[in-house]
């Protein structure tokens, strides 16, 4: 396996175990390649959940330019909720898995399709 397949690896058991749920390892997979080689950069692989910058960045980025939603509460109330399925107490919340989580929340599986 190469370093992407254990970071893959790594991503689905944050997922299993500290956000209790299964992941679709097909989209998770296309999620983490998404990423780009920002998940081999140990600061950009990992989302500062408590800088605003940060969450500003993902919600401009992540949510807007790439699913191709329009901004407004809903955003923040599905990256605050992404936040607290992580763990808020959760150090390390890998970008990767935060882009599936939200992928998901907002039903936008296609635009990995």
């Amino acid at each position: 396996m190469g370093k992407r397949d254990d970071l893959i690896a790594k991503y689905a058991d944050d997922l299993k175990n500290k956000c209790g749920m299964t992941p679709d390892m097909d989209l998770l997979t296309k999620v983490t390649i998404g990423c780009g080689p920002s998940i081999y950069d140990a600061d950009a692989a990992t989302v500062a959940a408590s800088q605003d910058g940060e969450l500003e960045t993902v919600k401009k980025n992540f949510l807007i330019k790439k699913l191709g939603l329009a901004d407004g509460p809903e955003l923040d109330a599905a990256l605050a909720k992404a936040i607290e399925t992580y763990g808020k107490s959760e150090r390390n919340k890998y970008r990767a898995v935060m882009y599936y989580m939200l992928t998901k929340a907002f039903g936008k599986e296609s635009v990995y399709g």
